[in-house]
């Protein structure tokens, strides 16, 4: 088979790699969608002989990129009941790994493993951007007949990990939320949210993805180019300000937007990845007795019960996808997605 491979600045190879035959605990999953996350822009970019990607370090082999892996169970090793995978279920993957024995690791957290570095699939360990993808029986999400394969790819990380930052701050319908960055990760927060019965404005610098915003749920959307986004903010809440602000773009400028645009009493999450951002402890927190959490993707459990909620309520998570593309497309498609101006795309076989 052939898999694409991140080679830094910028460059990918789609190189051969042999079919992976599954050894104890593990099943091969052949590959039917694999998504494309704003976090592979990390890897895409960095640069050629970076020790590490995102705190992980960079494995010295070629790894097969893609993290949002979704496909059939094609194989299965000794030891796997076959009960947890039967051949041909419909399954994704919650893409991390760890010691498998700790309570994070139990709890179906196993990125949050203390007692070992973490596997991440399509990071430091092969991911979905292949015919074939060969994983722990125990990182296996059933996929429900209702959704489809690029559904679950979008589940399996971005769309995922919107829901869990929702959740995670505890979202009714009473709620305005704020969220910053409409790229997948935003836009999966604003159907979400927007399904649950929020009121949602949307940031966005671009005037597509915030045109994008609207048709997914949100009532309001803001242009932070156009002015201060948290002082638009107040004035769509009359002053207010928002009850709950999520930053998924990951920049100084959002994260403190967020922060500024929160009501008194308010919650903030951070989602996007890297960076910094500066804050005054008196103003921006104490005097406003804000919180602040962050949401780093969801547990094994938190992925079922998004994909639950989804297929539940019929919510069209296919809409996210602007382009779908065969992995020998992948030089044009990442030279695309690279532009962070356009919708998900996802890797179909």
């Amino acid at each position: 088979m052939r898999g694409v491979v991140f080679m830094g600045e910028k460059e990918i190879e789609l190189m051969p790699f042999a079919d992976p035959t599954p050894g104890p605990g593990e099943v091969v999953v052949e590959m039917k969608a694999s998504g494309m996350c704003g976090s592979d822009l990390h890897q895409y970019r960095r640069p050629r002989g970076g020790a590490s990607v995102g705190g992980l370090p960079v494995n010295p082999d070629p790894v097969i990129a893609g993290h949002e892996p979704c496909g059939i169970v094609a194989a299965v090793g000794p030891g796997v009941d076959p009960r947890q995978a039967p051949l041909g279920q419909r399954v994704m993957v919650h893409h991390y790994a760890g010691c498998t024995t700790c309570g994070h690791c139990r709890s179906g957290w196993s990125q949050l493993c203390q007692n070992q570095p973490i596997k991440v699939y399509g990071n430091n360990a092969h991911g979905g951007h292949a015919a074939f993808l060969n994983v722990p029986a125990f990182t296996l999400v059933p996929l429900r007949d209702e959704l489809s394969f690029a559904a679950g790819a979008a589940i399996s990380c971005g769309t995922g990990t919107a829901y869990g930052a929702l959740r995670r701050m505890n979202l009714s319908g009473n709620d305005t939320i704020a969220i910053f960055g409409q790229g997948p990760v935003g836009l999966s927060a604003t159907q979400l949210a927007a399904a649950m019965g929020a009121r949602v404005i949307a940031v966005d610098p671009s005037r597509e993805r915030l045109a994008r915003a609207g048709e997914f749920g949100a009532s309001a959307t803001v242009d932070p180019g156009a002015g201060d986004a948290a002082r638009a903010i107040k004035e769509l809440t009359h002053g207010r300000g928002a009850d709950l602000a999520l930053d998924t773009s990951g920049t100084a400028e959002g994260r403190l937007a967020a922060v500024k645009c929160a009501k008194v009493w308010g919650t903030v999450c951070f989602v996007g990845e890297r960076g910094n951002v500066t804050l005054d402890v008196s103003s921006d927190l104490l005097r406003k007795q804000l919180t602040i959490v962050a949401s780093w993707t969801f547990s094994a459990i938190g992925q079922s019960e998004c994909a639950d909620f989804i297929a539940e309520r019929g919510i069209a998570v296919d809409r996210l996808f602007t382009h779908n593309w065969k992995l020998d497309q992948a030089v044009e498609a990442y030279r695309l997605f690279d532009r962070q101006t356009t919708g998900k795309g996802v890797f179909l076989m």
